[in-house]
């Protein structure tokens, strides 16, 4: 069985493509967050937030024979348990990176200009992308602009924001997940319920054009999340609304751990690794 860290849109093809291959997959996430994986005889999903004791107890439980790393590429605790867990039975594993879309040289760490997005369109002005390599460097970033701001992060790490939106008087939306630990996370953070815009992306350039001039948005803050995360849909809406951009630049990728930015690859070198149905 193939231990499925997941969570993110690649996880169902991830998944179909292990069990295709002939494995059994037991996909583990860390919330009961909707995943359209079927009904595959091989593929079996658990939930709930793992340590590397608990990863290490269920490896040994359900006979994992590899660990393949899907996790959100800003999940860095998950990563780290991952390789860990993986390192402790010495199974191996193999970590699954979306591409990114934006590639800037390196991220400033007081957070400044440092890329720009796609080509722009016939008629289109280019859009410069401000990266910043943490949460308190992009919420300074985003409230210098004195515009109204979305924050479209998720739930975790609101406080920097909610903080620079009290100091200046400037408004803050934030766009997170429909899911009730999301909307706790944003009323502890004391975001207003009219502020908060609950939903499942990515979304559609159309939706964040509307958005975006529904409340008169004039800064949006992302993730590096790639296209398969929407952020091609953001940078377009926001050149076309001539809304500034703030990147959160991606955590450095764990050292000596095999990397794949396509599921095909990743399960060709699994099978390469460990044969369907063979034994370590």
């Amino acid at each position: 069985m193939i231990l499925l860290i997941g969570g993110t849109s690649e996880t169902a093809p991830l998944a179909a493509g292990l069990a295709a291959a002939g494995y059994a997959v037991l996909v583990s996430t860390a919330t009961e967050t909707p995943l359209a994986i079927g009904d595959h005889p091989r593929i079996a999903r658990r939930s709930g937030r793992l340590d590397a004791e608990k990863m290490a107890a269920l490896i040994a439980e359900k006979g994992i024979r590899a660990i393949v790393d899907a996790a959100h590429p800003y999940a860095v605790e998950a990563h780290r348990t991952a390789r860990e867990a993986a390192a402790r039975l010495a199974i191996p594993c193999l970590l699954f990176c979306r591409p990114a879309l934006l590639t800037p040289a390196a991220v400033p760490p007081e957070g400044g200009p440092s890329a720009s997005g796609p080509p722009a369109g016939r008629g289109l002005p280019e859009i410069t992308v401000a990266f910043a390599a943490d949460h308190a460097a992009a919420a300074a970033l985003a409230f210098a602009d004195r515009r109204p701001v979305l924050l479209t992060t998720g739930s975790r790490n609101l406080a920097p924001y909610a903080d620079a939106a009290r100091k200046t008087g400037i408004p803050l939306w934030v766009r997170v997940l429909d899911a009730p630990e999301s909307l706790t996370a944003c009323r502890e953070a004391g975001i207003p319920a009219e502020r908060i815009i609950a939903g499942r992306g990515p979304f559609s350039v159309e939706e964040n054009l509307a958005l975006i001039g529904r409340c008169g948005i004039g800064v949006l803050v992302s993730k590096e999340s790639g296209r398969a995360g929407g952020l091609d849909a953001k940078l377009a809406a926001a050149r076309l609304s001539g809304c500034r951009i703030v990147v959160i630049g991606r955590p450095s990728l764990l050292p000596s751990l095999p990397v794949f930015s396509d599921p095909a690859d990743l399960v060709a070198a699994l099978k390469d690794l460990l044969p369907p149905g063979g034994h370590r």
